[in-house]
C-alpha cells in the first residue's frame, strides 16, 4: 500500500485552495463581460447585483469556490499549527459570511423599497465577512510565516489595504450621515468594492499559498 506524505497532501489541498479562490475571482469577471451582466455598472453597482440577474448560478458559483478554497487552505494552516485562535474565528466568519450572501441574495431594489430578513442579512454578512478577513491575514501573518518576512510584510500590507477601502466606504457613511444624504452616492462603490475584494483574495492567496520547507 501506498502512503503519499502529509506535507504533499497538505500542499495538494492548498494549492486546491488557491485554485478555487482564482477560479471564483475569474467567474466574477466573466459576469462583467458576458450580456447580459456586462450592462452592470462596474463603478457604482456592488459585485452582489450579479446575483439578481439571469447569471445568478455563475455568481453563486463563484462566492462558494472562494468560500471552499478559503475553508480548505485555513484547514490546512490549522493543522500546521500556523493559524492563531483570532484567526481561525475571523477566518471562519469570512467563510460562513460568504455562504450567508449567497442564501440570502441582495434585494432588488427596482421592486422592493426596503430590505427585508434576508435582505438584512445579505448586508450584515458582506460586512462580517469583509472585515473578518484582513483581520483573519492580520492576526495570522506572524504565526503563519515566521520564516519568511517577505511574506508576512507583504500578507501584512495588503490587509491594511483592504481595510483601507472599507474605510472608503465608513467614511462616506458618516459624511451621509452629518448632511443627510445617501451614502452610496458619495463614493464610486461598485469601484471601491471590487477594489477590497480583489485586494482581500490578493492577500488571502498570499496566506494560504505553501511555504517552502525549512532548511
Amino acid at each position: 500500500m501506498v502512503t503519499v506524505p502529509a506535507r504533499r497532501v497538505s500542499v495538494a489541498v492548498s494549492l486546491t485552495g488557491v485554485a478555487a479562490l482564482v477560479l471564483g475571482a475569474a467567474l466574477v469577471l466573466l459576469l462583467q463581460v458576458i450580456p447580459p451582466t456586462d450592462a452592470i455598472s462596474p463603478t457604482r453597482r456592488t459585485i452582489s447585483e450579479y446575483g439578481l440577474s439571469d447569471h445568478k448560478w455563475v455568481f453563486d458559483l463563484a462566492v462558494i469556490l472562494v468560500a471552499l478554497g478559503s475553508a480548505a487552505g485555513l484547514a490546512v494552516l490549522a493543522r500546521q499549527r500556523r493559524l492563531p485562535l483570532p484567526a481561525a474565528i475571523f477566518g471562519t466568519l469570512w467563510t460562513v459570511g460568504l455562504l450567508v450572501i449567497v442564501a440570502f441574495p441582495k434585494p432588488d431594489w427596482a421592486t422592493v423599497s426596503h430590505a427585508d430578513f434576508g435582505g438584512t442579512l445579505h448586508r450584515i454578512a458582506s460586512v462580517v465577512a469583509f472585515v473578518a478577513l484582513p483581520l483573519a491575514v492580520l492576526a495570522a501573518a506572524r504565526t503563519a510565516f515566521p520564516a519568511s518576512p517577505g511574506r508576512r510584510w507583504l500578507a501584512r500590507v495588503l490587509a491594511i489595504v483592504s481595510l483601507g477601502w472599507f474605510a472608503v466606504i465608513l467614511g462616506a457613511v458618516v459624511v451621509a450621515a452629518l448632511e443627510d444624504g445617501r451614502w452610496w452616492t458619495l463614493i464610486p462603490l461598485g469601484l471601491v468594492e471590487r477594489g477590497m475584494a480583489l485586494t482581500e483574495l490578493v492577500a488571502l492567496g498570499v496566506l494560504l499559498a505553501p511555504v517552502g520547507e525549512p532548511r
